[in-house]
């Protein structure tokens, strides 16, 4: 039963990066539904690397590409490469002009880092280790500014309204469990990514891959939903998340050692510990797989500057009771990013008229089979401008119609706990076709037993049911998507299922 019903222009799900961008840059009446309160909550605010972008002296849009398409694997969009790299430094600027404070050097000019993949220094960053949370502050109190935006924070949209093809609106549930009911022509998903479909992930707890559900469920086209990014070095710990221990402390020289204080990455790839993040997952969970350690080392390269250098990564390893100036620290692949989603064009549009996706919940095309690093943020910022000028263009009276609603949600954290598991232990780092079955079959069980008003269980299962089938349908290993049962890479291909499809494969 429907408590409230709310018309605007466009409503935007998700408060990240993306869905900032995009209800920045968007006129009309526009409603920002947050899972979080307002300016916190989701991936966004916990990144640290940073962003990468083609601003130094040395540095340009084509090389930023020419990285982005080797790190890729030959499946990237090239087009949308090409918008990424090419508008990126633009959108920084516009987010510098919003507020955001990035390191500089001695001289008050920007200062670049260096990551996992890149040729070049191109990573701007903020207090070290913090710049998601930059972003979010700048960005978050931009949009604080804007008369024509609405925030409903501590809001969770479980379900869009179809009618006629086309999309009319979205259902979500108010912080006093009222049941809202969004009535517009245009909604933008910038929900973010699918980590919490791990065990073992960075990923914070609203990361359930709620759009990737809610698309599929009104039958958006997917793309790509096999990969799955695996960062390297999270922190072996109680917690849940992961820490997670920034790729740029191994630009700066941390070195990855075995439980014998020996280097091993040396001898994989001539990138050593800068080698792609995939295999330099690999290669890390080999060791963990065959009962070693793995451990981080910034003692020597970072020591007394940790503080100061990588605040939040001290303070994650103090919690843990350990002493990143002195020790190194066990680490572990989790999951990290989804680089698969539900496809759209350059402008952020769906398969489904009304229907807009951006962040990381799009399969965009710009990360391929391997995203490099700090490219997402990037992302978030170019492709949430494009999609509002998109929205722009296509803003029409809010549709009279109110088709019926699904029911109210019910948690079911007993599943959600079977989903977690199942998917690292089958579908993780690693895969085999006996085990990517073994998944879809319990998947299929456990969907039966739930409906698309049980919430966060119920998209959580759909979205692990919709990676595992894609994951056994790509019978090559590229990238992120390794496959012991075919190892080897085949022909480049980007590969699209419209979901009704995709859903009824077993």
């Amino acid at each position: 039963m429907i408590d409230r019903m709310i018309r605007a222009d466009a409503v935007i799900i998700g408060g990240g990066v993306a869905g900032l961008a995009t209800a920045l840059a968007t006129p009309g009446d526009v409603v920002l539904v947050s899972k979080s309160d307002f300016g916190h909550g989701g991936s966004t605010e916990w990144a640290q690397g940073g962003v990468a972008v083609a601003l130094a002296a040395d540095d340009s849009p084509q090389l930023h590409a020419s990285d982005t398409l080797r790190v890729g694997l030959g499946i990237n969009d090239q087009q949308a490469v090409q918008v990424l790299t090419s508008e990126g430094p633009r959108r920084v600027q516009e987010l510098i002009r919003h507020g955001a404070r990035f390191d500089r050097n001695a001289k008050g000019d920007l200062s670049f880092g260096r990551e996992a993949g890149h040729g070049l220094h191109r990573i701007v960053h903020a207090n070290g280790d913090a710049t998601g949370a930059e972003i979010m502050r700048a960005m978050s109190a931009a949009v604080a500014l804007r008369s024509n935006v609405t925030v409903h924070d501590q809001t969770y949209a479980f379900e869009l309204v179809l009618d006629s093809g086309r999309i009319v609106g979205a259902v979500a549930v108010g912080p006093e469990g009222e049941i809202i009911q969004y009535v517009t022509p245009s909604v933008v998903l910038a929900t973010g990514g699918i980590g919490r479909l791990y065990s073992r992930t960075t990923n914070p707890v609203e990361v359930t891959g709620a759009g990737l559900a809610m698309a599929a469920r009104v039958g958006a086209r997917l793309i790509d939903l096999e990969f799955v990014q695996f960062h390297p070095t999270a922190l072996v710990s109680d917690l849940d998340p992961m820490p997670l221990l920034t790729e740029a402390l191994r630009g700066a020289g941390a070195v990855l050692v075995d439980d014998q204080g020996s280097r091993f990455m040396a001898a994989i790839h001539r990138d050593a510990e800068l080698a792609p993040r995939d295999i330099v997952a690999r290669a890390t969970w080999s060791l963990l797989e065959a009962g070693r350690s793995v451990y981080l080392d910034a003692s020597e390269a970072v020591g007394s500057e940790f503080p100061d250098r990588f605040p939040t990564v001290f303070a994650a390893a103090q919690r843990a009771g350990l002493d990143p100036r002195v020790e190194p620290l066990p680490v572990s692949p989790a999951a990290h990013y989804h680089m698969g989603g539900v496809g759209v064009d350059l402008f952020g549009r769906s398969s489904i008229p009304g229907l807009w996706v951006v962040g990381e919940a799009a399969a965009t095309g710009v990360h391929g089979a391997n995203r490099l690093a700090s490219n997402s943020l990037l992302e978030g910022l170019v492709f949430g401008a494009r999609a509002a000028s998109s929205v722009t263009g296509s803003l029409l009276p809010a549709p009279r119609v109110v088709p019926a609603i699904p029911s109210p949600i019910v948690d079911a954290p007993g599943a959600v706990r079977e989903v977690r598991s199942l998917m690292w232990d089958r579908v993780g780092i690693v895969r085999d076709d006996s085990g990517l079955s073994c998944a879809i079959d319990r998947l299929d069980q456990l969907s039966r037993h739930l409906t698309s008003g049980s919430g966060e269980a119920a998209d959580m299962v759909l979205a692990a049911r919709l990676i595992a089938i894609s994951a056994r349908s790509r019978a090559e290993s590229r990238g992120a998507h390794f496959r012991r049962d075919f190892p080897a890479t085949g022909q480049p291909e980007r590969r699209a299922f419209d979901a009704p499809d995709l859903a009824t494969v077993a």
